[in-house]
């Protein structure tokens, strides 16, 4: 089975891939007309509404076309900040444009609870029916960017698995194994290994 991701953060599908892959299924990006899919999100406080509302738009991109009867993966994630309630959350991609890294930095520079998670929330539409599954990872934020991989706020994220390294200077396996969004994926795995549930 295909499963179309439809994401343009090509290091997303390349870790969707790699899980897949091991059951055997071919991951690839959504392109629409040779174009990845811009999504128009809808303004609320839940990851879940947001991916609901990317699956609903990318079957629509789709309807009538040779893809219409592909397997559509969506995600969306966001790192929350312990001491700040639901922030950035699910505005995590606008704040990161907005104010960046040392924006957020600068928001903690007096706070003693440095607390934080990314979460993710994974959605499959597969033989028209919809699977979803959950992923966190926690840590906490450190007080400078370190390491060159990864991207977002992966600089000053430090997983509590981490043994005190920031997912930017990990290596993709390593993130992998312990990230918020592998971690989601894995859950939609069951129900790819027992698809009559």
């Amino acid at each position: 089975m295909k499963i179309l991701f439809a994401t343009g953060n090509k290091n997303k599908i390349a870790e969707a891939g790699t899980l897949f892959g091991e059951l055997g299924y071919d991951v690839e990006g959504l392109l629409v007309n040779g174009n990845r899919p811009n999504f128009i999100e809808p303004q609320c406080n839940s990851l879940m509404e947001v991916a609901l509302s990317k699956i609903i738009q990318a079957r629509a991109m789709i309807k009538n076309s040779d893809l219409e009867g592909c397997a559509i993966l969506v995600e969306d994630s966001g790192i929350f900040i312990d001491s700040i309630e639901n922030f950035p959350g699910v505005f995590s991609s606008f704040i990161f444009e907005t104010i960046g890294l040392s924006g957020i930095l600068k928001l903690l520079e007096n706070s003693q609870d440095r607390g934080a998670e990314y979460r993710c929330v994974t959605i499959l539409d597969w033989n028209g029916k919809i699977y979803h599954s959950n992923g966190i990872c926690k840590g906490k934020l450190g007080k400078k960017e370190v390491g060159t991989s990864g991207f977002g706020y992966d600089p000053i994220f430090i997983p509590h698995e981490g043994k005190g390294r920031t997912f930017s200077e990990m290596t993709e396996i390593e993130k992998s194994s312990i990230s918020h969004r592998s971690n989601s994926l894995r859950g939609l795995l069951t129900y790819l290994q027992h698809p009559s549930k």
